[in-house]
């Protein structure tokens, strides 16, 4: 297909653009850099491939991180061809297994319905399982478990055991087995297993890998250098002999290397695929010639890269502003005097950044915004999903849904309060370890038995006849009439009684938020048998005869529909709860750590902390690669500035409540000068020569009373109580944050507050 096309007349890409779009390699490699257009290429190539090649939206397959960026990706194509794009498989790693798990649960070895298991859940089984196999915390914790099962998971392994192990890990193995038979038996699935257990699916059954081949002439990756082992081996799962494949992604902000994420998938894809085309997007739509500057001069540092060079042809831009602070809180307030300058300049605070290196940061600046009255969100906050009464009442629909879901079933058991103490609860974990079901089934057979006190005997008696009631009651009623039953049967809201008004209000007023989620919900499943197959390949479904036929799920107000709609309900919320933020309507400086601004953009940034063991990390100092992760991540943080961009470091900073000296980071000095700018506030500067002149004329003198309102200037002879005598060589600031530059006999040149160190100017 020629440029000379309608579609891409009106697509206003650039050359090297263009030729990503129209490519007709099967193996493309898209290297995109920061703010270069990257999503546009792929929404564009995914239309071209329809539009103007005749390939159907069923046969192309889509991949991108986030939900959010899915549902954009589908909506931008839909626009591009002037019609809904119905059929196109678009979804994240997660949500697309779970789609094909959903579809072949017994060829996967599931039951119907599985559910997905959240992080909070997965640690609280493995709590149970270290207290049930009485490993101490000293040996290792639940979250070390956590981690170890995860990893192992995303390489492709299940449990393990055999010789030439060692004791910790061998009994992490066992941990890792108890917990997958735990799973099995609840029919748990947490996020890991559904990528694993999609491979399996795949590497297990060769007539559906081979159909999954056939349907998907396409396939499109997002964020490749993202990617992690399973995630490559999956997508290698679903080539054929035919299949196009084309990822998109930059190497320079491979910033995830510390959950598994494996820059060499990008950076040996043309090994692994030596036909590969790469086509480099360098010009960049977003940040000024200054800005661009800096970070490739960062960047060029990193060894282990393909090599790109972004340009601009917007402005020159101010140059990076660099600023040194005395300690944490005078960086924090020269930030927020910085805020309150742009906004001056016409810029809101919802247009202003902040960003750090890690969470512990925060705090100072939070200080400092709260006490200067800026409103500020901070990104990535709690979800709302993740709050506490949130995640109880999502447990007593689980039970709704499944009552064999062990861990919904610890979480509410005895929430509200009724009278079930931990040592019934304890009879029912060991009744159902014994007999190896779930706890649901082992809290039915005490009671059938008896064998539990007449108080909790009762209890336990009520607690299922309310589950079993609310199942009932869901028959017949619309889904958010089963959310206001359920929190009005369970008395959630009550169970918050003695909290404060406050907080007593913010959780009633999230579960209301709850049955608010329900009534809009309105995709119940998105795996519909008319939006799976197209014409063309349901005959080849039927002869290959492994697909279930599936009749159409109608919407939530069909009230025989309920259950259907719960379980997906329930779904949606376990893949969607990991990427819901805050409100960004309000006008507030945006608050974040580097890693959680990823893909984000901002006219102003502010990027603090740039310290030796701060950032780059102590840990990453000491560990091979760690350091060009990090410098990718600068280079990330650098990238979010539009317009503006001011890096700030401390000379001094509190650490663990520890007073430390610190070394600006290399980052910074990896800046080429003539795009960075240090600034100082009101400052006066003496020429250092001349102030040694100055200090060796000075007649030697008695300790003088400072002026009144304690002020130095430029060439006074200074005593400190720890540092000794001095000559000042500059001056900023005025008043509380008046800043001074000694030139010490001893200790050399320091920055001192001038309020703090209460210099004592000699006569």
């Amino acid at each position: 297909m020629t440029s000379e096309s309608s579609f891409l007349q009106g697509a206003r890409l650039n050359p090297e653009q263009e030729s990503a779009v129209t490519s007709g390699a099967r193996f493309l490699r898209v290297l995109a850099g920061a703010g270069s257009g990257k999503t546009r290429v792929l929404v564009h190539r995914a239309a071209f491939l329809i539009k103007e090649c005749g390939i159907s939206p069923y046969e192309i397959l889509a991949v991108t991180f986030t939900n959010k960026a899915a549902n954009e990706m589908r909506n931008r194509i839909a626009d591009l061809c002037d019609a809904p794009v119905k059929g196109m498989w678009v979804g994240t790693f997660h949500g697309l297994a779970h789609r094909f798990l959903r579809i072949h649960f017994r060829d996967a070895g599931l039951d119907e319905p599985f559910q997905i298991m959240d992080t909070d859940d997965q640690l609280r089984m493995l709590k149970r399982i270290h207290k049930e196999m009485q490993i101490q915390d000293a040996d290792f914790t639940p979250k070390q478990s956590m981690g170890f099962i995860n990893r192992e998971k995303d390489e492709g392994r299940y449990p393990a055991s055999g010789t030439g192990m060692d004791r910790q890990t061998r009994l992490m193995q066992e941990v890792y087995q108890r917990y997958q038979d735990l799973c099995d038996q609840s029919s748990l699935v947490d996020f890991a297993e559904l990528l694993l257990r999609s491979l399996k699916l795949f590497e297990n059954n060769p007539a559906i890998a081979d159909f999954y081949q056939r349907k998907f002439a396409h396939i499109l990756v997002d964020e490749f250098q993202d990617t992690n082992a399973i995630q490559f081996k999956w997508l290698q799962a679903l080539l054929g002999h035919d299949n196009a494949l084309t990822i998109v992604g930059d190497d320079d902000q491979s910033i995830y290397g510390w959950r598994g994420a494996q820059i060499e998938n990008i950076l040996r894809f043309s090994e692994k695929y030596p036909e590969t085309e790469t086509v480099r997007l360098e010009q960049n739509y977003r940040s000024t010639k200054s800005i661009i500057g800096a970070a490739n001069g960062v960047i060029s540092c990193n060894i282990d890269r393909l090599g790109k060079a972004l340009w601009t042809a917007g402005e020159q831009g101010e140059p990076v502003q660099l600023y040194a602070a005395y300690n944490e809180i005078d960086e924090s307030k020269f930030i927020v005097e910085r805020i309150a300058h742009f906004k001056s300049k016409g810029i809101p605070y919802r247009k202003q950044a902040i960003l750090y290196r890690s969470n512990a940061q925060s705090r100072v600046m939070e200080e400092a915004l709260l006490h200067a009255r800026v409103p500020y969100r901070i990104y990535g906050g709690q979800r709302f999903f993740d709050r506490a009464e949130i995640k109880s009442a999502m447990a007593y629909l689980r039970l709704i849904a499944l009552p064999e879901d062990d861990a919904a079933f610890e979480r509410v058991i005895n929430f509200p309060a009724r009278g079930l103490g931990d040592r019934s609860v304890q009879t029912i974990r060991d009744a159902a370890n014994a007999q190896q079901i779930s706890m649901w089934q082992a809290a039915s057979r005490l009671i059938e038995h008896k064998a539990l006190s007449a108080r909790a005997h009762n209890s336990l008696v009520q607690f299922i006849e309310l589950i079993k009631g609310l199942q009932t009651t869901g028959q017949g009623i619309t889904l958010s009439e089963l959310v206001s039953a359920m929190l009005s049967r369970t008395q959630l809201v009550q169970a918050y009684a003695k909290e404060s008004q406050e907080q007593r209000q913010a959780r009633e007023e999230n579960l209301k938020e709850l049955v608010s989620a329900a009534s809009s919900f309105n995709s119940i499943t998105d795996f519909e048998q008319e939006d799976f197959l197209d014409p063309s390949m349901r005959d080849m479904a039927e002869d290959d005869g492994f697909l279930p036929i599936r009749p159409k799920v109608v919407e939530p107000s069909n009230d025989a529909k309920v259950p259907a709609a719960l379980a997906a309900f329930l779904d949606h919320v376990s893949l969607e709860s990991g990427e819901m933020q805050a409100s960004q309507d309000s006008d507030a400086v945006q608050m974040m750590t580097i890693h959680a601004s990823k893909g984000l953009e901002f006219p102003v940034v502010f990027l603090a902390g740039l310290e030796e063991g701060l950032f780059p990390s102590q840990m990453s100092m000491n560990e091979t690669g760690r350091i060009e992760e990090e410098r990718r991540l600068c280079y990330v943080g650098i990238t979010r500035a539009e317009q503006y961009l001011t890096i700030s470091y401390a000379e001094s900073r509190r650490i663990y409540g520890e007073e430390r000296r610190t070394r600006i980071s290399r980052f910074v000095r990896e800046i080429p000068s003539e795009f960075l700018k240090e600034i100082r506030l009101g400052s006066v500067v003496k020429p250092v020569y001349h102030a040694r002149q100055q200090e060796s004329s000075l007649p030697s003198g008695q300790p003088a009373s400072a002026p009144n309102d304690g002020s130095v200037k430029v060439g006074d002879r200074v005593m400190h109580r720890a540092f000794g005598e001095g000559i000042v060589l500059a001056t900023e600031g005025r008043d509380a944050r008046m800043r001074v530059q000694v030139n010490f006999t001893r200790a050399g040149s320091k920055w001192l507050m001038a309020n703090v160190a209460k210099l004592e100017v000699l006569s």
